[in-house]
Formats: C-alpha cells, sequence, structure tokens
C-alpha cells in the first residue's frame, strides 16, 4: 500500500509523521516522531531565525527525511508555520533545506494552518459529536482558532501571534515568572482573544499540538509518553488553572524533573499554560479534548487526498 510523510517544522519542535494509505483511504501512522529545535528562538525580537535555531532543526529535517526515505515513503510534504512566516531570512532557510536535506519546505499561512489542524480534529472527534467542534492549535509562535458547523465546515478560523515561546520572549525574564510578568501575559492574551466570536452553543473544545498534551502528561504524570493515554484524553478548567499556578511557581530547573515534561518545553510551558488558560475563558467551556495528532495530519489529508484516521 502507498505510504507517505508529512513533516512539521513550527516554532518551537519538528515533527515527523510517515503513514500507509489504506484500501478505505485512510492513513495508518507507521513512524513517529518529535524533537524540539526552536527555530523561532528570538523570531519575535529580531525577526530573523538565528544560525543556532537553523542549524538545529536542520539537521533534525534532515534525519527526519532520511528515515522517512527508509521506511519506503513515496514522497514527503513539509511545512513550517509561524518562525519561518515571520522571519526576514525565511527564505534562507528554505534553501538551506532543499541543499541538506532534499526537501522541499512550504510555508503556509496561518489561514491554512487552521484549516490543516480542524481538518485532523474532524476526522478524529467530530463525526461522533453531540455538538459543533472548536479547535484551539497552540504552537510555540502562534495560536490558532477554528470553529467549525454540525456538519464539519469551517465557519471560522483566525491565528493569532500568540505562542509559548514568543510570549515566554517577550514578558517572561524571571525564574519562576514573577507575578507582574504572569500578568502581562495574561492580559495581553485576553486582548488578543476579544476579537473571538461567540462560541457556537454545544461546542466541543479540542486542543493540539504539544503544549495541550504536555500539560495532560504533566497532569497524569505519564512517563514515558504513551500517545494511546494522551489522544483523546481530557482536561477541565479547573485543573489547567491549578496546573497553571503550580508550573509559574517552580524554577525551570525544578521543571524540567517533572514526569511527563520534555526538559527542553521546561522554560515555555507555563506560558503554554496561561494561553490554553485564557483560551477556554475567552470561549466560555470548562473543559478540552486532547489531540495527539495535528497539523502533521491535517497536511497528510491536504497533500494525498485522503482522510487520516
Amino acid at each position: 500500500m502507498p505510504r507517505y510523510a508529512t513533516i512539521d517544522v513550527g516554532t518551537n519542535s519538528v515533527l515527523l509523521l510517515v503513514a500507509d494509505r489504506q484500501p478505505d483511504g485512510r492513513f495508518h501512522a507507521v513512524q513517529e516522531r518529535a524533537e524540539i529545535t526552536r527555530l523561532g528562538r528570538g523570531v519575535d525580537k529580531s525577526r530573523r531565525l538565528s544560525p543556532e535555531g537553523m542549524d538545529a532543526t536542520l539537521q533534525v529535517l534532515k534525519d527526519f527525511a532520511q528515515e522517512a526515505r527508509t521506511l519506503g515513503a513515496e514522497a514527503i510534504a513539509v511545512s513550517a508555520t509561524s518562525a519561518a512566516r515571520d522571519a526576514q531570512n525565511g527564505a534562507e532557510f528554505l534553501e538551506a533545506a532543499r541543499a541538506q536535506a532534499g526537501v522541499t519546505v512550504e510555508i503556509i499561512a496561518g489561514e491554512l494552518e487552521a484549516q490543516l489542524s480542524f481538518t485532523s480534529a474532524w476526522a478524529d472527534f467530530g463525526r461522533d459529536a453531540k455538538g459543533p467542534l472548536v479547535v484551539v492549535d497552540i504552537g510555540g509562535g502562534s495560536t490558532e482558532f477554528i470553529y467549525g458547523d454540525l456538519s464539519g465546515k469551517v465557519v471560522f478560523r483566525h491565528s493569532y501571534d500568540v505562542g509559548a515561546v514568543r510570549m515566554t520572549e517577550r514578558f517572561i525574564h524571571a525564574d519562576p515568572p514573577s507575578a507582574e510578568e504572569r500578568a502581562r501575559v495574561e492580559a495581553h492574551l485576553r486582548e488578543s482573544f476579544s476579537t473571538l466570536p461567540p462560541c457556537p452553543p454545544g461546542a466541543q473544545l479540542v486542543g493540539i499540538a504539544g503544549t495541550v498534551t504536555t500539560l495532560f502528561t504533566v497532569q497524569h504524570a505519564i512517563e514515558p509518553y504513551d500517545a494511546a493515554r494522551v489522544h483523546g484524553g481530557e482536561l477541565t478548567l479547573a485543573e489547567l488553572e491549578a496546573l497553571a499556578d503550580r508550573l509559574s511557581r517552580q524554577p525551570v530547573a525544578e521543571r524540567q524533573t517533572l514526569p511527563g515534561l520534555q526538559p527542553k518545553r521546561a522554560d515555555v510551558i507555563p506560558a503554554g499554560a496561561f494561553i490554553l488558560v485564557e483560551s477556554l475563558k475567552a470561549l466560555g467551556l470548562e473543559r478540552c479534548r486532547v489531540s495527539d495528532r495535528g497539523l502533521r495530519w491535517g497536511l497528510l489529508s491536504h497533500r494525498f487526498g485522503a482522510t487520516p484516521s
């Protein structure tokens, strides 16, 4: 059966998906990997990709592309999101990816990023939902909100320039974050999300990407990572508020020892928690389903013409 691969190059991490297309058109994953490379370090301030971020990301991209080819992928689709969109030297990164990894990286707009994330969430949660689906995709540099109707049609989508890395670099300098820094992050998020339209009545929220899955694994002390336990899980607003309080009181070195938290994510996870909490509050919702999938699955469907399972 045909085998394809997608690689999602984000502001904070790079994710690989290699999947077989089943006879019914659905996809079955044969390999999934993720590495934190922090491509977007410093981009919010400098508007440029740093040499360190590019070098680390290009090495992982090269390794992932080679792994996909070794596994027999017929084609590889590679997307880059917030950091590459914002950087003045994004073209330099694209050329280096072609030269070093032999892949063409497509810098996708925030609106398409939102659409692909929704496609993934709808495939897993939309068919059995009792109400409309709302998706929040929290990345390192941006956060996407997508509202769907009962049929799975997108009725609203928007990408906000708030992400776990961007908010940390912009507002948080103390370790642990000071009360004033946290207040500034939360005020900025509330102002940003104030433009959201009212949440559809009876909507179910699905949270996508590493911030959401990490908050779930920390809440439940899941170590090592177990996708089967994470995907489809649930976080309540009360749990998230308590977890955000806990994480923001701990210094980075203490966070790095928490079961379920990748050490490389420890510095930005408080800001990520603030974003998810403020997202639920802006939507007026009390709980969030957790998706272990996301943009790379939506990209698989978008590029290779089938629906992920």
